[in-house]
């Protein structure tokens, strides 16, 4: 069905927009810290999802999706970057409201470096899949600046947050990849699938929410700021 992408995108994003108005969260005050990590996050990613097309890293079946394309990609792909992004933080919002429980420092200095080493190890064993490359590099890089280098409090919160989150991803990413909606190209990935996801996208994930958190948890006290002073 030609909507079946489109449709996808909709109902990965309604239940978070219509659970914003709890009365406890209140999310939906939380949408202007959003906006501007979300542009900045989904533009970097949009050029990575252009230049992986190009390349021939995953195509899209012409079936599952309604046609209009701008850069190569579908709308349905442009709108993953806002509708996966927005649920997870929305997640990561619940979830520091209703669990007081956080990861102690060490712990997640240990899950950090576990998570840098297993990156450099699939750089070396795959340094000629670009899918992998990409991934695991941008990932590396990404927690050697937040962990070490920015030293933010927030990455206790976060792993948890990305645990839960991967519940609707094994979900909304078995779907997209059993159809397929997306087709990947094994020659520029490892090769390895949890039921028919790349292993890769789980760090894919996990540097797409990393981003977009980073975002929001530095533009929130900023925005708070300049409402209280203005």
């Amino acid at each position: 069905m030609k909507y079946t992408y489109l449709i996808i995108n909709v109902l990965t994003v309604i239940f978070p927009v219509l659970l914003s108005f709890d009365k406890r969260v209140h999310f939906y005050r939380s949408w202007k810290f959003i906006w501007p990590g979300m542009g900045i996050t989904g533009l970097f990613f949009l050029f990575w999802d252009v230049l992986f097309t190009i390349k021939g890293v995953w195509s899209f079946n012409p079936q599952y999706i309604i046609g209009v394309t701008f850069f190569a990609l579908p709308i349905e792909e442009i709108l993953f970057f806002l509708t996966v992004p927005f649920s997870c933080i929305f997640i990561y919002a619940c979830l520091n409201h209703y669990i007081s429980w956080q990861i102690n420092k060490r712990l997640v200095n240990i899950i950090s470096g576990l998570i840098m080493a297993l990156c450099a190890l699939m750089l070396i064993w795959y340094h000629t899949r670009l899918y992998s490359v990409i991934t695991f590099g941008l990932l590396f890089v990404l927690i050697l600046l937040l962990q070490y280098g920015f030293k933010v409090s927030w990455l206790n919160r976060y792993y948890i947050a990305f645990v839960v989150a991967l519940i609707p991803f094994y979900i909304v990413n078995g779907i997209l990849t059993a159809i397929p909606v997306v087709m990947y190209n094994n020659q520029e990935n490892m090769g390895l699938r949890i039921g028919t996801i790349p292993f890769e996208d789980h760090f894919y994930l996990m540097a797409l929410l990393l981003m977009n958190i980073g975002f929001f948890e530095y533009f929130k006290p900023k925005i708070n700021h300049r409402e209280r002073t203005s």
